[in-house]
């Protein structure tokens, strides 16, 4: 739908390049990035080149530092931001949200609608807010200068799924125009669960440390992930899965969903990552302070391993991986992360934790309401 009015909050590779395609496309763009000196050239010059699959110049409405700002007159709220920043976001958001106001998290990671929108009732927010969160980022990218970036590719389908669940379709119809790969999902549970980037960055990145750590340059994903790299990373999937089964929501295993966002195919994970073309030329990272451990452990990991204990499910493949994080990095994980405790989620079951994602609370009546 045009004449939707977005801001983008997050100006890394993923903001930068959606707020490039956003106003390539003719809408209103606001960016926010929380440090000022890493947009200045934007504010002196808001425009965005894009290369890759999606090509051109777009200008942008705003370039700003100020949250009330950023959001002010935003149809949509697009969060780029890493998960470990969802919290903070959400706390300088809630005293500038307006009624009807669309937050989609992109992505949550696993359980980020349910923080947002904790933490903003929790900082006094009453407005008719909706808090969506899409399963994964939509583009393979990557920002190539202070005022550029590329996209390597557009995923061909991304499930998202709102709190109240009953706005999913209303999110996927104002977005449809911009971004038709948008899906319904069941609820925020089941975009959570299938968090991909659980199962493809802290793995890869921890087996692969010493080379990382040396800076040896490496493709990310064709050259890390080897045939043994791809079996363990396909039982961390089978844990994923498990979960998700419990849970009663569908699950669809990595390797599939290779194949569903990008046409890849294989006999095996390993196969099908070698044969995914969206990955060719993603370059591995130059060091290990990244958001592939930072992000990734404490608010994918640990809330699936936490969901899991919760349910009686063994994840020794999901562990193993939060054990080496904390081992390697001395960061108590579980301290700061979405824990089952953290989510709301502690001592209810399935069904109740439905409610939760679906209306945002349990109705003591177990009646359908909004919340």
């Amino acid at each position: 739908m045009m004449g939707l009015n977005f801001s983008i909050i997050g100006a890394g590779n993923g903001g930068m390049a959606m707020a490039g395609y956003l106003a390539i496309m003719g809408y209103k763009v606001n960016l926010y990035n929380r440090t000022l000196e890493n947009i200045i050239p934007l504010i002196k010059n808001p425009i965005i080149s894009l290369t890759g699959e999606k090509k051109g110049t777009g200008v942008l409405n705003k370039v700003t530092n100020i949250m009330k700002d950023a959001i002010e007159g935003a149809d949509i709220i697009m969060v780029t931001v890493p998960a470990m920043g969802h919290y903070q976001m959400a706390v300088e958001m809630a005293p500038y949200l307006k009624d009807g106001q669309i937050i989609v998290l992109n992505p949550g990671r696993t359980g980020g609608a349910l923080e947002v929108y904790e933490t903003i009732r929790k900082h006094k927010c009453d407005k008719d807010v909706i808090v969506a969160e899409a399963q994964t980022f939509i583009y393979a990218c990557r920002t190539t200068s202070s005022n550029s970036a590329h996209i390597f590719q557009v995923k061909n389908e991304v499930t998202i799924a709102a709190i109240p669940s009953s706005k999913t379709n209303h999110v996927i119809n104002l977005l449809k125009f911009a971004y038709p790969q948008f899906i319904q999902a069941k609820d925020v549970l089941e975009t959570s669960i299938n968090n991909y980037g659980a199962i493809f960055h802290p793995a890869p990145t921890l087996l692969n440390s010493g080379h990382i750590e040396r800076g040896a340059p490496f493709e990310y994903y064709t050259e890390g992930i080897t045939p043994s790299i791809g079996d363990f990373i396909e039982k961390m999937d089978q844990e994923r899965m498990e979960i998700g089964k419990a849970l009663q929501i569908n699950t669809l295993s990595a390797k599939d969903w290779l194949y569903e966002s990008y046409g890849a195919k294989g006999n095996n994970l390993y196969e099908t990552v070698q044969n995914n073309p969206a990955y060719k030329g993603l370059q591995a990272p130059k060091g290990l302070s990244i958001r592939y451990i930072y992000e990734d452990v404490p608010y994918s990991l640990i809330p699936m391993s936490s969901i899991a204990r919760e349910l009686g499910i063994k994840t020794p493949a999901i562990n193993s991986i939060i054990n080496i994080a904390e081992l390697i990095t001395g960061k108590d994980f579980y301290a700061e992360g979405r824990t089952i405790e953290r989510l709301g989620l502690k001592g209810l079951s399935v069904h109740e934790m439905h409610k939760i994602a679906q209306i945002g609370k349990i109705d003591k009546k177990d009646e359908e309401g909004v919340a």
